[in-house]
């Protein structure tokens, strides 16, 4: 979700879920520990629990990038080997390193040798002509002995030549029996599951056959959905929030942001789904992406979009 989730989504996700476990955007090992690491993974506290997410192939740099990681206080170290993108693979990291399973195990390895906080591995069910059973057995295998604390598994191949990151979220067809192989297989170690999966019902009848359900896409454009997640995943009793209470919260965030020199539509850009499929959600729509744009525009301008919800 490079691009998508970084600090004021992850806040703005904050507000609707306290129990799941937020994701960074992927940052690359090499971005890392030769950028700004406060404009890369800085995060609000608020955020807890929260795991960043790293891309690279380089055990040594993956480890100095693991060290700044850590002094940030996440909770979670997790190494992405599922993006198909082009860019990705150029860097020599992402899915392609599924052909490289003892290469990831030293990575692995490094990372776990500058934290004590869990390290986790994202993968594909496979690669091109990879065989999705004898080959992943022996990519999650290497893993397990690497020393992962859980495997996140995306229940479709990536097509490293010929399709599009966007066409390799849609055309590789979807095996979630797979995944709920490798689970039993793996268990007692938890297995995640991801991939195509768009309702809260969906995740139930999921967590049927495996640890977890991992959330992208859809939470990101319908992120109300989150609101629900506490009651319903994790059994809480306490009250979903409202979406008035979260143009509230919302509207005090943007306040404190503003002062600190944010740019406005850089947070409302994440809040356009609380729209989605509601009353007045073209107009909040037009108000979160034109209007904020505006010479004078501010919070004010998010309680007038709020407004066209009828709230």
């Amino acid at each position: 979700m490079m691009d998508w989730t970084d600090r004021h989504c992850r806040y703005l996700h904050r507000q609707l879920t306290s129990k799941s476990l937020l994701f960074s955007e992927m940052v690359t090992s090499a971005a890392l520990v030769h950028g700004d690491p406060e404009r890369l993974i800085g995060y609000n506290s608020v955020e807890h629990p929260v795991a960043v997410q790293l891309g690279g192939s380089n055990p040594d740099e993956l480890a100095r990038a693991t060290k700044i990681c850590h002094q940030f206080g996440y909770d979670e170290i997790n190494l992405n080997i599922g993006c198909p993108s082009d860019r990705v693979q150029a860097g020599r990291f992402g899915a392609c390193l599924m052909a490289e399973p003892e290469l990831v195990a030293q990575c692995v390895k490094a990372i776990r040798g500058e934290t004590d906080k869990p390290v986790t591995v994202k993968c594909r069910i496979g690669i091109d002509e990879s065989d999705i059973e004898k080959d992943l057995d022996i990519f999650a295998e290497t893993m397990v002995s690497a020393g992962i604390s859980t495997l996140y598994v995306h229940a479709r191949k990536a097509w490293l030549q010929g399709l599009s990151p966007k066409e390799n979220r849609m055309i590789p067809p979807l095996d979630y029996e797979r995944v709920h192989r490798l689970a039993k297989r793996l268990a007692p170690l938890p297995v995640i599951i991801n991939g195509g999966i768009e309702t809260l019902e969906q995740c139930q009848k999921q967590l049927q056959h495996v640890d977890g359900v991992m959330l992208g896409r859809a939470a990101y454009h319908n992120p109300f959905m989150l609101s629900q997640v506490d009651q319903l995943i994790f059994g809480d009793d306490d009250p979903a929030p409202t979406l008035a209470q979260i143009a509230d919260m919302m509207i005090a965030y943007t306040d404190e942001q503003m002062v600190k020199g944010v740019r406005l539509n850089h947070i409302t850009r994440h809040m356009i789904g609380l729209g989605y499929r509601k009353p007045g959600a073209r107009r909040f729509r037009q108000i979160m992406t034109m209007d904020v744009l505006e010479e004078g525009a501010g919070s004010h301008t998010i309680a007038r979009a709020f407004e066209a919800l009828s709230l």
